[in-house]
């Protein structure tokens, strides 16, 4: 069983498109122990003098590479094809994570900066690339055994040791491109409410944005490839939200479809754009009806106690380390949790993969999640992005229990965001896409 629309080793499977290109693979590669590639040029003339696998890191096997040592500065470098057909279209380079502060110049101009090892970010390329022919795309990534850093599982010392073991460098989830038009989608925030059965979508429209401007967004919600509610707004500005009522006839004599493990229902839904009747983003997602609170010292899922059986998981793979080595492997994982009685696990100190969290939602598991720790001070990690001509964060929407190591506790589920802070009991949950 998968979503409406399930494309394998899609990065972000709650916010899909169809027109998209995967640029995992072999790409050039170098390392710059002297921190001088810059100086020297390499964004416009790449002096790297090896090959790696994307996107697993040169520490591991599974990059081909292999080598444990620490290495301050790497490079890396591949050319993209863009078809001349693509002309007109804005073109979004993304990065699931890279760690820890990357650098990305197309064609030897300088695009912009990523600081933080564990968040998605992404950048309009457009004013930079040519249709028609190769492009050159160029990436400078740093980091350090500063262990003031968000390290999680990662060493800051030339041995493995307790839980910590080898430093993951430079990119270590996938990259990706897609096309958008000028005026597209750029995220849906979704807030289910269990308790009013209703879902609540926030949108934000990029582009040329104004009343009269011939734009409207239709949302589609469909159980088991059935419709229950289709809805329609005429874009005047671009952030606009809507609440849809949930109760339909067809789930059943109680009208409401809960998600929880053992029946994880989930509802998919399409945004299609429009510009004067012409259809110019299409995006499909999904979300689960799913409540999570505490009362009386008790976890509670849809407002019933729930035994959780939860597994730890560590999320590190010994020829791949923090990456997982397929898609085909988390669900394997997934789905041998399930055979042995756990109806969820634990995820020590890592922001996994958003295919893994998929697969959970689709699958019927609960996920605990820790925010990745600083060993020196656990304080939340600070990302910062600079930017230029134009760029996107990337909020991946996911289905976790959030353990924070001193933090305010948050509650990301296969239908949202539940936030447990003082004199707060529980509140519907939030998916960012």
């Amino acid at each position: 069983m998968t979503t409406k629309k399930y494309i394998k080793n899609y990065p972000r499977p709650q916010f899909v498109r169809d027109h998209w290109v995967d640029l995992n693979g072999e790409w050039r590669f170098g390392f710059d122990d002297a921190g001088a590639g810059e100086a020297e040029g390499w964004q416009r003339s790449f002096g790297g003098d090896r090959t790696i696998l994307v996107p697993f890191t040169y520490e591991t096997k599974a990059s081909g590479i292999g080598e444990e040592a620490h290495h301050a500065c790497v490079w890396y470098n591949r050319a993209i094809e863009l078809p001349a057909e693509a002309a007109g279209k804005r073109i979004l380079l993304h990065f699931q994570a890279v760690d820890y502060i990357a650098k990305v110049w197309i064609n030897g101009e300088y695009v912009g900066r990523h600081q933080g090892g564990y968040a998605a970010f992404s950048f309009d390329i457009t004013p930079y690339v040519t249709f028609g022919s190769a492009n050159e795309l160029t990436v400078k990534v740093e980091d350090s055994k500063d262990a003031t850093r968000p390290r999680g599982k990662q060493r800051w010392v030339e041995d493995n040791f307790e839980c910590f073991y080898v430093q993951t460098t430079g990119i270590w989830q996938s990259v990706w491109l897609e096309y958008v038009d000028r005026d597209h989608i750029d995220s849906v925030k979704i807030t289910p409410d269990l308790d009013a059965s209703t879902v609540r979508f926030e949108y934000q429209v990029k582009g040329e944005v104004h009343p009269g401007g011939g734009l409207r967004l239709e949302t589609i919600i469909t159980m088991k490839g059935r419709q229950v509610k289709r809805a329609s707004l005429a874009i005047d500005r671009p952030w606009l939200t809507l609440e849809v009522d949930l109760v339909h006839e067809m789930n059943g004599p109680w009208k409401r479809c809960y998600w929880a493990p053992g029946r994880p229902n989930l509802y998919d839904v399409e945004f299609i754009l429009y510009r004067d009747g012409v259809v110019i983003d299409h995006v499909y997602s999904y979300f689960g009806m799913r409540k999570i609170s505490i009362e009386k010292g008790k976890v509670l899922l849809n407002n019933v106690p729930i035994y959780q059986r939860l597994l730890l998981d560590q999320g590190y793979w010994p020829d791949s380390h923090l990456t997982p080595p397929s898609e085909e492997a988390l669900i394997e994982d997934i789905d041998l949790l399930l055979q042995m009685g756990y109806n969820g696990v634990r995820k020590h100190m890592k922001i996994e993969d958003a295919r893994f969290l998929y697969w959970c939602d689709v699958k019927g598991v609960l996920v605990w999640s820790e925010m990745v720790m600083r060993p020196s001070n656990s304080t939340i990690t600070r990302c910062r992005i600079s930017r230029r001509n134009g760029w996107r964060l990337s909020a991946s929407s996911i289905t976790i229990l959030r353990l924070s190591h001193g933090f305010r506790s948050t509650n990301r589920g296969a239908s949202g965001i539940f936030s447990r802070t003082a004199g707060s009991r529980s509140s519907p949950k939030r998916s960012i896409i």
